[in-house]
């Protein structure tokens, strides 16, 4: 397991899936293309990008091209490293037939090439994958934000008060959260408010 100081961001959660065995590191997706015009999630992985950094990993067809383009132009420069897989022809495994350009995407690399592709945009490796104790799923049971009744109404108020997307699912909030703040930091604000 690689344990990166960076987050990443990947087009669906194939691909997500695949990098999660891999690395200890939030992974969020773009789900396509939807990206485009989805100011809230842009807004969040600008966040995401100044606060921790925010690893680009798309696939290397024109569709993931365009992706990497968006982001790019949307993302501080600074705080963006870009990995790129190589063009290996085939198709996944969970597909009937290849992609339409033939080359495999994140979610069909071995995981030596996406190592390498990590490693050589010079992403920052750590030790351990977190400097602070890290808020977990328990975390948000305890707080009434997983598993009772209303924990939805008060998920998306969060969601609401942090300026995250509505559509973002509880893991990618609990990776979001754990970001943006240390687990003192997060209860304080959940009291503030009142959630």
């Amino acid at each position: 397991m690689i344990h990166l100081e960076q987050a990443i961001v990947v087009e669906g959660k194939y691909d997500k899936n695949t990098l999660s065995q891999l690395v200890d590191a939030p992974i969020f997706t773009t789900n396509g293309f939807s990206i485009m015009n989805n100011r809230e999630q842009l807004s969040f992985l600008r966040t995401v990008a100044e606060k921790r950094g925010l690893i680009i990993l798309t696939d290397s067809d024109s569709a993931g091209f365009m992706i990497r383009s968006k982001l790019k132009g949307c993302l501080p420069a600074n705080t963006v490293f870009h990995a790129y897989i190589p063009d290996i022809y085939g198709k996944e495994k969970r597909k009937a037939a290849p992609g339409k350009e033939g080359k495999l995407g994140v979610e069909g690399m071995k995981p030596e090439v996406l190592q390498k592709a990590l490693l050589d945009a010079g992403v920052a490796l750590s030790e351990k994958a977190s400097v602070h104790e890290a808020i977990t799923k328990n975390d948000f049971y305890s707080l009434g934000l997983s598993g009772t009744d209303g924990s939805e109404k008060r998920r998306q108020a969060l969601k609401k008060k942090l300026l995250l997307p509505e559509r973002m699912s509880t893991n990618s909030l609990l990776d979001a959260i754990n970001i943006l703040y240390t687990r003192d930091e997060f209860y304080h604000f959940v009291q503030e408010e009142k959630l």
